[in-house]
Formats: C-alpha cells, structure tokens, sequence
C-alpha cells in the first residue's frame, strides 16, 4: 500500500514482505552461530538486498584446512535444517576447498584461506552499485 501526503510518497510494508525479512533475519543469526560455534575464521557478513536479486546475505568465512571447511560446511548444514532454514543447495562438498551452502535469502561461502585470498569475493560485492560509481563521475 502507498501513500501521499503532500508530495511525499510512503510504502507500507505488506505482511509477506515484513514475514520474509524476519525468515532472513534468523537464517543469518542460526548462519552466524554456527560458524561461530565452528570456529569458522573471519566471518563477514555482506547486506546484498539492494545489489543482487539472489539473496538479502552473504556470508564469507575461512576454515584452517580442508577437514575444518568441511566440519564447518556440516555443522552449518544441520544446524539450518534443525532450525528449518531451507531448502538448502550444497556445492563443493567433497573437495573442500570452496563449499556454498545456498539458502535463499542467505548464501554462505566457507573457503580455506588461500582460496577465500585468490577469489576475493568480498571486495567484489562489497563495491558500490556500477550506476553509483557512473553518477560520482
């Protein structure tokens, strides 16, 4: 619903929208949990809601070896389906180098460090928006 008052123009949030933006919100506090429960290393949450139609999070994290991105990965996994975040997607699993665990509204990376360093997804969603950058020109 919008609307008017002089010249000014309010969008009233619909109920599915304020339903899906506190689903979002606890994925990522069960996401950010379980990491830390993990012991995942530098985990950086990136608001990706106004940037990409994918999801409204991604979550980035490090583990110390193979075995630790995969413990981590399982743990995560569990810890989101106990919490009835899903469905979910799992890629890279079994190499354990670069696993996605693609939740929707929360897409988590869990890369070990010298991968998460020769990818760097981060600084590449953390840039502004490509029309943001045109218009300060």
């Amino acid at each position: 619903m919008t609307r008017t008052e002089e010249g000014a123009s309010y969008s009233t949030p619909s109920a599915a929208s304020l339903l899906a933006a506190n689903a979002s919100g606890e994925a990522l506090q069960t996401v950010l949990a379980s990491l830390d429960d993990a012991k995942a290393e530098d985990t950086v949450t990136i608001d990706i809601q106004n940037k990409s139609a994918l999801g409204d999070y991604m979550v980035v994290a490090s583990g110390r070896s193979h075995r630790h991105v995969g413990a981590i990965a399982d743990r995560l996994v569990g810890d989101m389906k106990q919490a009835g975040v899903g469905p979910l997607r799992v890629e890279g699993l079994p190499h354990c180098d670069w696993v996605l665990i693609d939740a929707g509204d929360v897409i988590v990376h869990i890369f070990r460090p010298e991968v998460r360093e020769f990818y760097n997804i981060e600084k590449m969603w953390a840039a502004q928006p490509y029309s943001e950058r045109r218009a300060q020109a």
